[in-house]
């Protein structure tokens, strides 16, 4: 019986990397080199990056017990203001990654104001304001896009009619991978070797408690908010980069992939809590099921249910132990 029980322990706490490992076999044995050719592995590592940045956005988020729906529109905005800096308003490469970085910090603190100030619940605070990210964004680019060639919204000349190669670089390999594997890098070492993430991993396992024991959950919950928005940020920047411009809503359909990655991952090796190794490991599981099913001839209008169903099938691991205990 015992026996039994770690059987059923193991294959719960590895389930995202036993099924990753089934779709690395599973598609090599139907598609052959065209899976597991050098190029498709790079493929999979750029669309796995974005997902994952936004990712460890989310899992910031939800070490203290929060949640953020409004990422993705956020993150549009984001890329709003970092092309037009770069294009319309003529800034360098690096101040434009530094001003939308800084618009977005501006921007985040109405979350905080909503959830510290005025108490609203995050996930009601965070949907109310992807309507207000919404419509802020597509008033600032006049209802249209930011790219080469086009009119300021407010009809002027841009300052730029063109791309650098520097600008494009970003959202290609290796650096979009480079970026990726710093985030998660710079992520895990906060919450698994500072004492600011053990006391946002404390207020996520008991606030009361956390609170209790001397930490300000306020400020803790702000520090971990800006955090998020750092991130929102430089997920921005790649999708800007990497399709060269900023379209509307270029950054909304990210936030279910990345909340996916994440559910996935707090299951890895039993972590039972937001990591970004997981995430990580999260978002290569959706990205190489999107993958292999398009190389596999799937209809591309299938693929929003199969991600669905990873995310079903994230929340059954992530919480199976709990209707054990």
């Amino acid at each position: 019986m015992k026996s039994r029980t770690n059987v059923k322990r193991f294959l719960v706490d590895w389930a995202a990397v036993l099924a990753l490992l089934v779709c690395f076999i599973a598609f090599t044995a139907v598609k052959g080199s065209a899976f597991m050719s050098g190029s498709n592995m790079v493929n999979i590592l750029r669309a796995m990056a974005i997902n994952t940045v936004f990712g460890i956005a989310a899992t910031i988020t939800m070490a203290p017990d929060g949640f953020d729906m409004s990422a993705g529109t956020l993150a549009s905005c984001s890329a709003y203001v970092f092309v037009s800096a770069y294009l319309w308003l003529g800034m360098s490469l690096g101040m434009s990654i530094v001003t939308c970085i800084f618009v977005t910090l501006i921007m985040y603190q109405l979350t905080m104001f909503l959830i510290l100030v005025c108490k609203i619940p995050d996930m009601l605070a965070t949907c109310a304001l992807m309507f207000v990210h919404q419509g802020i964004g597509q008033w600032y680019i006049g209802g249209g896009a930011v790219s080469t060639g086009m009119k300021t919204s407010w009809g002027a000349m841009p300052a730029r009619t063109a791309l650098s190669e520097s600008f494009s670089a970003i959202g290609r390999a290796p650096w979009i991978i480079i970026i990726m594997l710093g985030c998660v890098f710079v992520a895990y070492l906060f919450l698994n070797f500072t004492k600011h993430g053990r006391y946002l991993y404390a207020m996520g396992g008991n606030k009361e408690a956390a609170k209790l024991s001397g930490i300000d959950v306020k400020k803790y919950r702000y520090l971990a908010g800006m955090i998020t928005a750092v991130f929102i940020a430089i997920g921005g920047i790649l999708v800007a980069s990497r399709g060269s411009s900023a379209q509307v809503m270029c950054c909304d359909n990210y936030l279910m992939p990345s909340l996916a990655a994440v559910f996935v991952g707090r299951t890895v090796g039993g972590a039972e809590k937001p990591n970004a190794l997981g995430t990580m490991i999260g978002a290569m599981l959706v990205s190489t099921l999107e993958n292999g099913l398009t190389i596999c001839a799937v209809p591309f209008y299938v693929l929003p249910a199969v991600k669905g169903a990873v995310l079903a099938l994230a929340l059954i691991a992530a919480y199976a132990s709990k209707r054990e205990d």
